[in-house]
């Protein structure tokens, strides 16, 4: 097995994709909007994927987050609210804005149980500056690390209530990034004590958590010279040390721009920073193989971390899987929460 996410092309594993994951085994799989058409769809490609690789339980992600980020949609799943408008109604009433995190994550947390999906990149734990960039904008919950904290606990508990792997990111903080990530390379000049005080804190907070995300940006008064996916001084002294995150940890996407070099490059500093698994999403067979050749089997500590990742899971409490008429419910709640 090795430490690679990989996407594919479409909506249907293709016979070279299908060869290609079994000689590769990576460890899983992630789905963009491009493998989405309909739930028995769905879950026809995911059973696909674990067959290739010979094991039922290999995870499954998706980024859904709600609002912009959501790679499945309606008509035949349900549209949540950005956490940027759950935030804005925790400021004015706390305990509405708790109770609308936990609806919208069990409905989301349903809707992947029914396709099979096991890992949710989400919640987002960056802070929301004037200065934030877009790409972050509104899937941010708040600016005060507390209010992130809290209601992005509210969302794993709820996503590990369901059998679902939260995924926390973008460690160790996207939100003073004033440029789009997917396109340049962020530079964020903050000193590290401002930092760990800000966007640092959400992510200590929830250092418990199984899986943790990357940022691709620069942090120059930590290391002015590699993004925070590739910085051994940032993923050791920052991520693993003052934050205290024990958990798997996950690159971003490979593809995108504020990294540069090959892909191979890439994934090759990437893990030997400290990285756990690399994630690579735009499904183009072609460049998997590019990152494929440059990795070796997973590792003895990235194994362990990832097999307490799953017994975290199994361990939470559980809630059984809920009727269309509860997920019809809920929708009405969120409705007279005005989201």
């Amino acid at each position: 097995m090795k430490p690679l996410i990989f996407s594919c092309a479409g909506p249907v594993l293709s016979e070279e994709e299908r060869d290609f994951f079994r000689r590769e085994n990576p460890l899983g799989f992630i789905l963009f909007a491009r493998n989405v058409e309909n739930p028995e769809q769905v879950r026809t490609l995911i059973d696909d994927f674990r067959e290739a690789v010979g094991r039922k339980d290999a995870p499954v992600l998706v980024d859904q987050e709600g609002g912009r980020v959501q790679r499945l949609r309606s008509p035949y799943w349900h549209d949540a609210p950005a956490f940027g408008k759950i935030g804005a109604l925790y400021q004015s009433e706390p305990e509405k804005g708790r109770q609308a995190t936990r609806l919208a994550t069990r409905l989301i947390a349903l809707d992947l149980q029914g396709v099979g999906i096991t890992v949710d990149c989400s919640p987002c734990l960056d802070l929301s500056f004037e200065q934030t960039s877009a790409v972050i904008g509104d899937r941010s919950f708040h600016q005060d690390p507390a209010i992130v904290a809290e209601l992005g606990a509210i969302v794993a508990e709820e996503f590990m209530a369901a059998g679902i792997t939260p995924v926390i990111k973008h460690m160790p903080g996207h939100g003073r990034g004033e440029v789009d990530s997917h396109i340049e390379l962020p530079v964020v000049s903050a000193d590290r004590a401002d930092l760990l005080k800000t966007d640092f804190a959400a992510f200590k907070s929830l250092n418990q958590l199984p899986w943790g995300m990357t940022a691709h940006i620069v942090f120059d008064q930590i290391d002015p010279v590699r993004p925070a996916t590739q910085s051994s001084i940032v993923i050791q002294e920052i991520i693993r040390g003052e934050i205290g995150f024990e958990g798997l940890l996950l690159t971003d996407d490979l593809n995108m721009q504020a990294l540069d070099g090959s892909l191979a490059e890439r994934a090759t500093r990437a893990l030997e920073a400290g990285i756990d698994i690399v994630l690579h999403c735009s499904g183009i067979l072609s460049e998997m193989k590019e990152v494929a050749a440059v990795c070796s089997s997973i590792n003895e500590g990235t194994l362990a971390r990832y097999d307490k990742s799953k017994e975290a899971v199994a361990q939470a409490p559980q809630l059984s899987s809920d009727t269309e008429q509860l997920k019809s419910d809920i929708e009405r709640l969120l409705a007279e929460l005005d989201l």
